[in-house]
Formats: structure tokens, sequence, C-alpha cells
């Protein structure tokens, strides 16, 4: 059943995590994260790759084991309907771009998200490497983004990121899919986001204007009293909760990255979640505004120029595939048929996530638990800065 607007429901059970992707890997050092896009025919030497990815990193994470070379590897939804027959996730659509009085969160192409992390960037670059090398030919790299630990897993603006993630059974509810969707149970969503800051503007604020910004003290890192926070710092936007009350948590790996010489310097954001439903309200807060027009004032300094949704399937799912769909329906999809832009407009590829929801409405059914911050920026790996 449905909650009312703004009432998402409470989804009480946490699916057990052992068939799970790395997904709830802790933090490391280095990170490499690579979205590609698929070219026409390139879909069968996709298919050949995905199962045998756990196998490659094993290979390549057996030069250093103690580094812990993880990756999670996502499909987006284009994707997913040329290679794919059946059911698809209910969650899984394209990024739907919001287009506020201000700022602009981009849609951008991305059919493959790899998450590549260690405790050493050359084991993820070998693996980056290995990867690319398998696809070439079939899909090209659009985005490729090498993060780092900056300090105390502090961002470059300057704060902690990420210090309230959830934890343990928590940080299950909170990102791995469950009864909800049986066919995809152990599976998860993510969304990404390469942000850009604008440092010369941001290092001319006062300290104490970039607390009011974030809403939690740069040194300390403790959240500001709500009489000290102002309604449009990230922390107060970024909360979003059950019907009992409790804030609906999702799980961020963001990391830092730059380029000194170009002068480039912005932070990963990368959130999984149960459903997608709980990052995009977090995101509609910062760019529509809550209420209207009260947007997030980090993104007065802190500009997206990607963004993309994925499908995170289970180790299991990842490992025995769905079979492909029948000739004419990826011809279909390769077309750009309204299915191929959003799956929820193919009424024969199952069930499909309702439609985004306007500014002031609520997301669709999400797990229990939370705690709500978008981690951009300056911004924590967790829910609220």
């Amino acid at each position: 059943m449905t909650p009312p607007a703004g009432q998402p429901a409470r989804i009480p059970d946490a699916p057990p995590s052992a068939d799970l992707q790395a997904v709830l890997s802790p933090l490391t050092s280095a990170a490499v994260f690579l979205v590609a896009t698929v070219a026409p025919g390139g879909e069968d030497a996709v298919r050949e790759l995905l199962p045998e990815l756990a196998g490659l990193r094993r290979s390549v994470g057996s030069r250093v084991p103690a580094a812990g070379l993880t990756c999670v590897t996502s499909v987006g939804a284009a994707l997913w309907a040329r290679m794919f027959a059946g059911p698809r996730p209910a969650g899984l659509h394209p990024f739907r771009e919001l287009v506020g009085a201000r700022h602009r969160a981009v849609s951008t192409p991305g059919d493959l998200l790899l998450h590549i992390r260690a405790e050493r960037m050359d084991l993820c670059f070998e693996l980056a490497a290995q990867v690319v090398d398998r696809l070439a030919g079939a899909a090209t790299v659009v985005d490729e983004v090498h993060g780092f630990k900056y300090f105390d897993e502090r961002d470059l603006m300057g704060f902690v990121d990420g210090t309230e993630n959830p934890a343990g059974r928590a940080a299950e509810e909170a990102v791995v899919i469950g009864a909800e969707d049986p066919d995809f149970a152990g599976g998860s969503y993510v969304i990404v986001q390469r942000y850009v800051h604008d440092m010369k503007a941001w290092n001319a604020l006062p300290v104490e204007e970039q607390e009011r910004v974030i809403g939690r003290t740069k040194s300390a890192n403790i959240e500001l009293d709500d009489e000290a926070k102002p309604a449009n710092s990230h922390v107060a936007l970024n909360s979003v909760n059950a019907p009992d009350g409790s804030q609906l948590q999702i799980l961020r790996d963001n990391m830092p990255y730059g380029t000194v010489g170009r002068g480039e310097f912005g932070t990963y954001f990368i959130a999984y979640s149960r459903t997608p439903a709980v990052t995009e309200e977090m995101l509609r807060n910062m760019f529509l505004g809550k209420p209207p027009g009260n947007y997030d004032r980090i993104l007065d300094f802190s500009t997206p120029v990607t963004g993309s949704l994925f499908f995170t399937p289970s180790a299991a799912l990842l490992g025995d595939l769905p079979g492909p769909p029948a000739e004419e329906t990826r011809d279909r999809h390769l077309a750009g048929s309204p299915a191929a832009a959003d799956p929820a407009s193919d009424p024969a590829s199952g069930p499909a996530a309702d439609p985004a929801p306007g500014p002031g409405t609520g997301p669709a059914p999400v797990p229990a638990g939370a705690d709500g911050s978008l981690g951009i920026g300056s911004l924590k790996r967790s829910t609220a800065r």
C-alpha cells in the first residue's frame, strides 16, 4: 500500500548481507570511479565480463592482499533494458535532472559504474586498466575520477566528510533491497555526481560563515545548534523522515579529487541506498529548496557536472545474469524509445519506479532508520553533515 505524499513507508526487515557486493566496505585511502557507456553491439562483451569481475578483482588484489581491493559494479537503466529480459529492478530509472531557481542537478549518460577502492592506488589503477582493456571497442569511459583520502577524512573544502554513516544492521536496512523486490533482493541502488568546487570563493568566506553554510563546526565537526543553524544550511536541508519521525539513511562513500595544475578541486558524491527515493528527496531539497526556493547554500560554491543512477546487483546475480532480451526488444531500446529514456514507460518490462515526485512530495517506500545530510562538497559520507 502506497503511503500518502510526504509519508514514506517503513520497511522493518533487514535482508542478509552475505550475498552483497562490497557495498558496505569501509572507506579506503584510494578509489577509482569509472562511468562508461556501452556501444550498440557491445552488450555481449559486457555480459561476458560481468560474471568474471570477481575473479579479476581477486587476481589483482592477490598482489597485496592487505590493501583490501574491492570493486562494486552497477548497471544503468538503459543498458539493463538492452541486456536483460524479464523484470527489472523496481527503482531503476535514469537520473532525473533537477532545475531550481539558481542551481541545476544535471543528468549525464552512464551505462556502467565501477567503484574500485583499496588502501593503495596502484591496485585500483591496475584493476581499472584491466577492465577497460577487456571492454575495448565495446564501451567508452565517459568519466574517470581518482579519489584520495585527505587528512582526517576531510574534503577539499576543509570539513570532515562521513562521520555519521549508518553501520552494522542500520547500514543493511538503509542499503540492501529485501522482500519488497524479491527478484533483486541483496542488491542496492547508487547515485553518483561529480562536484567541482569554487575554492577561491569558498576560501574568501570567514570560517564562521563556512560553518553556517555547512551547519557544522569546521575544526571539531560538531553540528550547530538549531538556533544557530540556518534553514538553508546543508545539514538543515538533508534530512528525510519516516512516518515515525526517524531519519532515513543512505550510505555515502564520497572522496575528494583534484588536479592542481588545472585548478580543479572537487568531491565525488556516491550514495548507496535501498531505494533511490531517499537520495532523490535529499537532492530535491538541495536544488529545488524546502520550502521551494530555500536551496542548499553549498551549491553557491559546489557545482555538479555529472549525475547518474544505477542498480547494483547482488554478487549472486552478477555471477548468474538474467537472459538477454529478444533482438527486437534490444533494437527498440537502442533506437531511443520512451522505455529507453525511462523504464517506467515500458509496460512490458515488469515493475518500474513511480514517477519522480515533485517538490514537497515524499519519497517512495524506504527502509527504516536514518539520518540525513547529503555529504557533498565538504559533506559527510553519512546522512547528515
